[in-house]
C-alpha cells in the first residue's frame, strides 16, 4: 500500500515506530503486577502480623494503587497535550526506576507500610502513563493500523498481568530469598523498561499551548467534560469503564471460585485466570482479521453478546459447590465438565477482546488529536470508578445478598447484556455496523487498498462506481470513519437494509422530474455534512449500471463541490457485477442466485484531490483508473 504498511499487526513488532513503546508498556504493566504480588505475598505469609492486620493492609493494596487515577488523571492529560510524548514516557520510566529502589528496601526491611506507600507511587505511575499509552498510538500508526495496534497493547497487558501475577508471587514464595530476589526483578524490569523508551520515536505536543491547570477538581472534571463531546466516544468510554467492572468482578472471584466450586488447588486459579487472560489476548488479536484493518465497531456487540453467552454458561456447567477438593491442574482437567468451564473463561476473554479493542480504536480516532490525551484521561477517571464499583459489588453480593459465586456470575451475564442493550440503544451505530459487518462478511470476501488516502479529519467527499445494492453497505464497512451516503430513495426504502441506512444518517435523493423537493433537500443535507466536517458518500453515476461498465459522472458532482469545495477521494469496487445485488442477468427485476458463494471483491482508493479543481468528467477518470478492466 502507500505508506509501506506491514501486512499484519504482528510485523509491527519490528518497526521502530511501535516495538520500543510495546516493550515499555508491556513491561510497565508487567512490573506492576510483580510488585503488587510480592508485596502481598510478603504480607500476608511472612511479615507474622496478626490476621485482622493483615487483611487490612491487603485491603488498603488495590485502595492505594487506585487512587491516583482519581487524583492525577486530568493533570497526566494535560501533560501528555502540552509536552512531546517520549520525553514524558523517559521520565516516567525513570521515576519508575525510584519507586523500586525504595521498594527493594522495603521488601529487604520487611516494611509494610513503606511498600503500601511504593504501591501509592506505581499507581502514579500507571496514571501519568495512561494517557500518553493510546493518545500516542494514533501517532505512531496509520489509521488502518489502529485496530491492530490496539490488539497488540491489550494482548501484551493481558498477558504481563498474568505472568507478572505469577512472578511476584512466586519469587516472594522463596522463605529465604524472596525479598532478595523480588529486589532484584522489581529494579531489573524497571531499568529494562527505561532502556526500551529511550528507542522510542519522538512523538510531538498536540497541544503545545495548552495551559497547565494545577487544579485538581477543576482539571477531573474538565477531562469528564471532554469525553461527553461526541456521544459515541463517550458510551465507547462508558463501555470501556463496564469492561473493567466486568473484568474485575470476574477475575476477583476466581480464587474462592477456584477453591471452592472447582475443588482445586492454589494452582488451579492461575490455569483460570491464564485461560481468561489468554482469551483476552487472542480476542484482541483476532479483531485486526475480522475488521479487515478498520475501527469495525460491529464487533462491539458482538463481543458483548458473546460475552453474556458464556457467562451464563459457566453459571450453567457448576452452579453449585465441588465434591471433591485439592485438585491439581491435570487432575481437575480430567474431570467431567472441566473442559467446559476452561472454555467458557476463555470464550469470555476472546468476546471482551472484541468488545474492548474496536472502543479503544473509535476513541483514538474520532477524538480530535488536541484533546485525546486528556480524553483519555477522563476514560481512566471512569475507569477507576467502575473497579471501585466492582470491588463493592463483590462485597455487596457476598456479605448482603448471599449470593453464591456462580450465581455472582449469573448476575454479571444479566447485567452485561442490560448495560449492552442500553449502549447499543443510545448509539444504534454499533448494532448497524454489526449487521452490515455480518452481512457483508456473509456474502463477500473483501481486499481493501488505499483506505488510507481518506483523511482522518475533517469533510470530504467520497465518489465510487455503483455497481450493488451492496456498494454502500461495502464502502462503509471498509472506510474506518462514518460515512453520510447519499442514495436514491427506492434503494434507501428497500426492507431491512433501510434501518441500516437510516441509522447511518444516509442521504435519501430522488431526480428533478421524480421528485424535486426531496433533491433540493437532499443537496441541502450533503452541504450541512460537509460543513460539519463529516464524509460524505456519492455514487455520481445517478443509477446502478446495467452492463457492469461505468456511465457518464453526473453534473451534480459538480454542483457540491461549486458550494464546498472539499477534498474528493476517488474509491472503486471490483467485482460486484457477478453479485446477485446486481443487475446482471436479471429478469423483470428479480434477483439471481449468486454464481460464486464469498466472492472476492476489491474496495480500491485514490489519492484525495482538490475539489475546487475536479470536474465530474475528471472524476470518472480517476475511478475508471482505479477500477481498470475488473467488473
Amino acid at each position: 500500500m502507500a505508506h509501506g504498511m506491514p501486512h499484519n499487526q504482528f510485523a509491527l513488532l519490528r518497526q521502530r515506530r511501535f516495538a520500543p513503546f510495546f516493550v515499555t508498556q508491556v513491561l510497565g504493566a508487567f512490573n506492576d503486577n510483580v510488585f503488587r504480588n510480592a508485596t502481598i505475598v510478603l504480607i500476608v505469609s511472612q511479615l507474622g502480623l496478626a490476621a485482622s492486620q493483615a487483611s487490612l493492609y491487603v485491603y488498603l493494596a488495590p485502595a492505594l494503587f487506585i487512587l491516583p487515577f482519581f487524583l492525577f488523571s486530568g493533570m497526566a492529560g494535560q501533560f501528555a497535550e502540552k509536552y512531546e510524548k517520549t520525553r514524558l514516557i523517559r521520565w516516567i520510566k525513570l521515576f519508575e526506576i525510584a519507586a523500586m529502589s525504595i521498594a527493594a528496601w522495603g521488601f529487604y526491611a520487611h516494611h509494610a507500610v513503606l511498600l503500601l506507600v511504593v504501591l501509592f507511587l506505581m499507581g502514579l505511575h500507571s496514571t501519568m502513563f495512561g494517557p500518553i499509552k493510546y493518545a500516542i498510538l494514533p501517532q505512531a500508526l496509520h489509521a488502518d493500523e489502529l485496530v491492530g495496534g490496539n490488539g497488540l497493547v491489550e494482548m501484551g497487558t493481558a498477558l504481563a498481568i498474568l505472568f507478572g501475577m505469577m512472578l511476584g508471587g512466586g519469587l516472594m514464595l522463596s522463605p529465604v530469598h524472596g525479598p532478595l530476589l523480588a529486589s532484584l526483578a522489581v529494579l531489573a524490569i524497571a531499568i529494562t523498561g527505561y532502556a526500551s523508551s529511550r528507542a522510542i520515536p519522538p512523538a510531538p505536543p498536540t497541544a503545545p499551548g495548552l495551559h497547565i491547570s494545577w487544579n485538581i477538581v477543576a482539571q477531573t472534571a474538565r477531562a469528564l467534560s471532554l469525553c461527553t463531546r461526541q456521544r459515541a466516544v463517550f458510551n465507547s468510554v462508558l463501555g470501556i469503564s463496564w469492561f473493567w467492572f466486568f473484568g474485575t468482578a470476574l477475575t476477583a472471584q476466581l480464587p474462592l471460585y477456584a477453591k471452592d466450586n472447582l475443588g482445586g488447588d492454589g494452582s488451579l486459579f492461575l490455569l483460570a485466570l491464564g485461560v481468561f487472560s489468554v482469551g483476552t489476548g487472542i480476542g484482541s488479536l483476532l479483531c485486526e482479521r475480522l475488521s479487515r484493518r478498520t475501527v469495525e465497531i460491529g464487533l462491539v456487540p458482538l463481543g458483548a453478546f458473546g460475552i453474556t453467552a458464556f457467562a451464563l454458561d459457566l453459571y450453567f456447567a457448576r452452579p453449585g459447590m465441588a465434591t471433591v477438593h485439592g485438585l491439581g491442574i491435570a487432575a481437575f482437567i480430567q474431570a467431567n465438565g472441566s473442559l467446559r468451564i476452561l472454555f467458557d473463561l476463555a470464550m469470555i476473554g476472546v468476546f471482551g477482546g472484541f468488545f474492548l479493542v474496536p472502543l479503544f480504536a473509535l476513541v483514538q480516532h474520532r477524538t480530535p488529536k488536541s484533546e485525546l490525551s486528556r480524553v483519555i484521561a477522563g476514560n481512566n477517571i471512569l475507569n477507576a470508578l467502575f473497579i471501585v464499583a466492582a470491588s463493592l459489588s463483590c462485597v455487596a453480593a457476598q456479605r448482603w445478598l448471599h449470593w453464591s459465586i456462580p450465581r455472582f456470575f449469573l448476575g454479571l451475564a444479566i447485567l452485561n447484556a442490560v448495560v449492552a442493550i442500553y449502549i447499543f440503544t443510545l448509539v444504534p451505530e454499533f448494532l448497524m455496523r454489526l449487521c452490515s459487518w455480518l452481512l457483508v462478511n456473509t456474502l463477500y470476501r473483501l481486499r481493501v487498498d488505499g483506505i488510507e488516502n481518506i483523511p482522518d479529519e475533517g469533510p470530504a467527499l467520497i465518489v465510487c462506481n455503483h455497481v450493488s445494492y451492496m456498494d454502500a453497505l461495502i464502502l462503509g464497512g471498509s472506510i474506518p470513519r462514518p460515512v453520510r451516503f447519499v442514495m436514491h430513495y427506492r434503494i434507501f426504502d428497500i426492507p431491512v437494509l433501510r434501518w441500516i441506512f437510516r441509522t447511518a444518517r444516509a442521504i435519501p435523493i430522488a431526480g428533478a422530474r421524480e421528485d424535486p423537493t426531496l433533491m433540493q433537500r437532499a443537496f441541502a443535507d450533503i452541504e450541512a455534512a460537509l460543513d460539519a466536517g463529516e464524509l460524505v458518500g456519492i455514487f455520481p453515476e445517478g443509477r446502478l449500471t446495467s452492463d457492469g461498465g461505468i456511465a457518464a459522472f453526473k453534473s451534480g458532482i459538480e454542483r457540491i463541490l461549486a458550494a464546498r469545495p472539499v477534498p474528493v477521494v476517488p474509491m472503486a469496487l471490483r467485482g460486484m457485477w457477478a453479485s446477485m445485488w446486481s443487475r446482471r442477468d436479471t429478469r423483470l427485476g428479480r434477483l439471481r442466485a449468486p454464481r460464486r458463494i464469498r466472492a472476492h471483491v476489491d474496495v480500491v482508493a485514490g489519492a484525495a484531490l482538490d475539489g475546487a479543481a475536479s470536474n465530474a468528467a475528471g472524476l470518472e477518470a480517476q475511478v475508471r483508473a482505479l477500477r481498470g478492466d475488473a467488473a
